[in-house]
């Protein structure tokens, strides 16, 4: 026995842009679009603020020798002042003297990197 099989229902004419929620959601689709695939439209680089500026030529040895001895004074001026301290004052001021003083170890070993015969 062969079963008679209806036909699919015929697709409706109708347009995409007759309702206006389907206008709307083309014209973000197509800002979506524009915003991610036309490299015409991009903002313009960042410019970074001159007030504090390092020279751009400036190689990364000095760079790195320069942040080395700013942490290693950072380091001593904080334990100086732990010195002065007393309690939990002295605990912080001394818990942050060591994140200073790993930090001057990590430039460090950046540095024996940057130049290893020195080392």
């Amino acid at each position: 026995m062969i079963k008679p099989t209806p036909n699919p229902p015929a697709p409706d004419d109708v347009s995409p842009y007759e309702s206006t929620d389907s206008k709307k959601f083309n014209e973000a689709a197509d800002r979506a679009l524009d915003h991610y695939l036309n490299p015409a439209k991009a903002s313009p680089p960042r410019k970074p603020s001159t007030m504090f500026l390092i020279a751009p030529d400036i190689d990364s040895e000095s760079l790195l020798a320069h942040a080395c001895e700013s942490m290693a004074s950072a380091s001593v001026m904080a334990s100086d002042f732990a010195g002065e301290l007393q309690g939990p004052q002295r605990h912080k001021m001394l818990a942050l003297q060591q994140i200073i003083m790993l930090g001057e170890l990590a430039v460090n070993r950046a540095l024996d990197n940057v130049d290893p015969q020195n080392c």
